[in-house]
């Protein structure tokens, strides 16, 4: 007997960065939970083959974090189709590798933009329809806590993603809207090969990674789900202002 799964019957979710790794993951599994789900990137084409392989409820809105007017088009497309969310999975990220002597203006505010100006009013916009007792997370990295060398703007960018989860828990209180982060260790998604140039350099990166993971291999984007799904759903409902690590024990242990 199959098991029907509907923690998130009749929920309205909004994942931004939806289209591939742990945001399609992410909207593929609240989806199959019962949710109706609004997912939003910038590639249309990335985003079509997103909506295909979900296959039902699912609406997608082309869209960049770092666009007001973007994010604007995104929230009426909900109100006017759904007038409420229930879920808001800030996922929208960026990285590029510097080291402090290399990075440049340009570098840092590419960085920041997404991750967490662009974050901020993901979140922010979303409020006027955010249903009494909704979940709000957002997605950080155990780089908030962790050292990687070339990776300072990206970790900082993620430390301050990490601060307003702890912020917004206390000025949403009252309207009972739990602000949570979930921090993924290092997972095998698209991200990983856009760091290089070539297909070798990237499975150097993922073999040396699987080394220094206590469970001795890379997470994979439904692990991330399932965690999101926890935070997203009811069976979190006494949980507020965590950082939840999904990481294999990397930065735990």
């Amino acid at each position: 007997m199959g098991i029907i799964m509907s923690r998130l019957q009749g929920k309205v979710a909004v994942i931004t960065g939806g289209s591939s790794g742990i945001g399609f993951a992410t909207a593929k599994r609240f989806a199959e939970e019962g949710a109706h789900v609004f997912i939003t990137g910038r590639r249309q084409a990335e985003l079509d083959k997103a909506v295909e392989a979900i296959g039902r409820n699912v609406t997608a809105v082309q869209g960049d974090v770092t666009h007001p007017d973007d994010l604007d088009r995104l929230y009426a497309k909900v109100r006017e189709t759904r007038g409420v969310i229930d879920v808001l999975f800030a996922n929208s990220g960026f990285i590029e590798l510097q080291g402090i002597d290399q990075i440049s203006p340009e570098h840092f505010d590419k960085i920041f933009g997404i991750n967490t100006k662009g974050l901020l009013f993901t979140v922010q916009k979303a409020l006027p329809l955010m249903r009494q007792g909704g979940s709000i997370i957002l997605v950080s990295s155990i780089a908030n806590v962790k050292a990687f060398q070339s990776y300072g703007a990206y970790s900082a960018s993620k430390a301050a993603v990490r601060s307003f989860a702890r912020t917004w828990t206390l000025e949403l209180k009252d309207r009972g809207i739990r602000v949570n982060t979930l921090s993924p260790g290092p997972v095998d998604t698209p991200i990983i090969d856009s760091q290089f140039e070539t297909k070798e350099e990237s499975d150097k990166l993922r073999e040396s990674f699987a080394q220094v993971i206590p469970l001795g291999r890379m997470g994979r984007p439904e692990e991330l789900a399932a965690a999101a799904l926890f935070l997203a759903s009811d069976e979190s409902s006494f949980v507020a202002g965590i950082d939840l690590p999904v990481d294999g024990g990397m930065a735990q242990v």
